[in-house]
């Protein structure tokens, strides 16, 4: 508030001084002005009636010379060529040598208005005689009381003025700063709350005018939706891997104290259990180094070793290689390229990715269907799509099929094998590449999902 205010008054401040100032010097120069005129009025009269050589006229001229002193109230002297006052309307000078800087100037024919630093004003302007000499002085001297009085009494008013436009100024100052401090105070309140762990807090929003403030609240809304919702997926997320883990070591747990409990046990159901142990044992650690995998790649532990990839030798040898599981479904796999396209990417990390979307699509694909991979490129970016006829993706749940253990099919999560983690491997792979990854699904008709990487990497 205190910045508004000056920021407010200030200006005011200095323009009512500039404006101040200003009128002062336009009445002293004014002043300087008409005694200048007045100087040279009396000069010309002095030089017309030759005053300084004919002594008879003198009295005449003096007079008029008192009356024009009387009625503007300047004080005027009249010297002759030596400095000396011939006639002074104070008649304190008469017989006085006055050498001035102004009674030099205008002896050598230079007339002057000048204020003198005791507030005076001189103005002096030489008198000529014959043969066009330069025979005396006009010095006509006034003092700029009136002005000081005058400005004076502008300034008292303009003080009144301003005081009045200050209060209003810290009135309207007050009033804004409350507008945009207040709300500001609120949404403190707010993060602080959120820092506590209370995500669920909300600023409310009530203003019509769309300004900053009002952004600043609802970016810090969509905020707190964010960490709500990170806060909920990380829940979600521990949930989860323990239900993931639960489950094989229950069936561990069950296995062994079969074995345990009973006696005479074959040695055929010995190995036989012992093999189950050792699947979901495998399962575990699949699950945990999964799990090792995305937290490095979420914190960048796993550097990216870039290099030119040729993506249609790429695509094809992941084919080659999925084929097998897709032949044991009957289901066909066609791969169609527009051109060959290279760049430049981590061909370990991202050929794991893309071989999870295929795989993928193979698993929720039912018997004697088809996959469609493409891989197509313009001058920045590389695309490849893999597209299935498979059981498809409800509209609610294509949003979440990267997260972490997240199945769009809970009653086949045993039957399709993984670890669940997959998609989520393969989305973080995609964003460390600086790509997307986008999905297009329609239930019981099929997925497609498209992946864009850039060509070349600001490494």
């Amino acid at each position: 508030m205190g910045t508004y205010v000056v920021i407010g008054i200030v200006p005011l401040l200095l323009i009512a001084s500039t404006i101040l100032h200003s009128v002062q010097d336009y009445f002293i120069e004014e002043r300087k002005k008409e005694l200048l005129s007045q100087a040279n009025v009396i000069s010309g009269q002095i030089t017309s009636y030759d005053y300084m050589a004919d002594k008879e006229i003198r009295d005449t001229l003096e007079e008029t010379m008192l009356e024009m002193s009387q009625r503007h109230e300047f004080r005027v002297l009249v010297l002759d060529s030596s400095c000396f006052v011939v006639y002074d309307t104070g008649y304190s000078d008469v017989g006085k040598t006055v050498l001035i800087p102004e009674v030099i100037e205008a002896l050598e024919n230079k007339d002057i208005s000048r204020v003198q630093e005791n507030g005076m004003v001189y103005a002096a302007v030489s008198i000529y005689g014959s043969n066009n000499t330069r025979v005396g002085v006009v010095l006509v001297s006034d003092d700029l009381q009136d002005i000081s009085d005058t400005v004076s009494n502008i300034a008292k008013k303009g003080n009144l003025i301003l005081a009045g436009l200050a209060i209003i100024v810290i009135i309207v100052m007050v009033i804004i700063s409350q507008i945009f401090t207040e709300p500001i105070k609120k949404m403190i309140k707010v993060i602080q709350k959120m820092s506590e762990g209370y995500f669920e807090q909300r600023i409310q929003v009530r203003s019509q005018i769309h300004n900053e403030v009002v952004d600043l609240a609802l970016a810090c809304n969509q905020m707190a939706d964010q960490l709500e919702k990170v806060e909920s997926t990380r829940q979600q997320f521990v949930s989860n891997v323990s239900h993931e883990l639960k489950t094989p070591l229950s069936s561990i747990k069950v296995l062994s104290e079969s074995i345990l409990l009973q006696e005479g046990v074959p040695q055929e159901m010995y190995v036989e259990f012992l093999h189950d142990i050792n699947s979901e044992v495998d399962r575990m650690a699949a699950i945990i180094n999964d799990l090792l995998t995305l937290v490095k790649l979420d914190q960048k532990e796993i550097p990216l070793n870039f290099k030119e990839t040729d993506l249609s030798e790429m695509t094809e040898g992941i084919i080659k290689r999925l084929l097998p599981l897709a032949q044991a479904k009957n289901i066909q796999i066609n791969y169609d390229k527009t051109k060959e396209v290279s760049a430049m990417v981590d061909e370990m990390k991202l050929t794991l990715a893309v071989a999870n979307l295929v795989d993928n699509a193979i698993k929720y694909t039912p018997e004697n269907g088809k996959v469609q991979v493409n891989l197509d490129g313009d001058h920045q970016n590389a695309f490849i799509s893999v597209s299935d006829t498979g059981i498809g993706i409800p509209d609610d749940e294509v949003g979440r099929i990267f997260e972490r253990f997240y199945r769009v099919d809970k009653t086949r999560d045993r039957e399709t094998g993984g670890t669940g983690l997959g998609l989520s491997i393969t989305h973080s792979t995609i964003m460390m590449h600086n790509g997307s990854i986008k999905v297009h699904s329609k239930d019981d008709e099929g997925t497609t999902i498209l992946v864009r990487i850039p060509l070349r990497q600001n490494i």
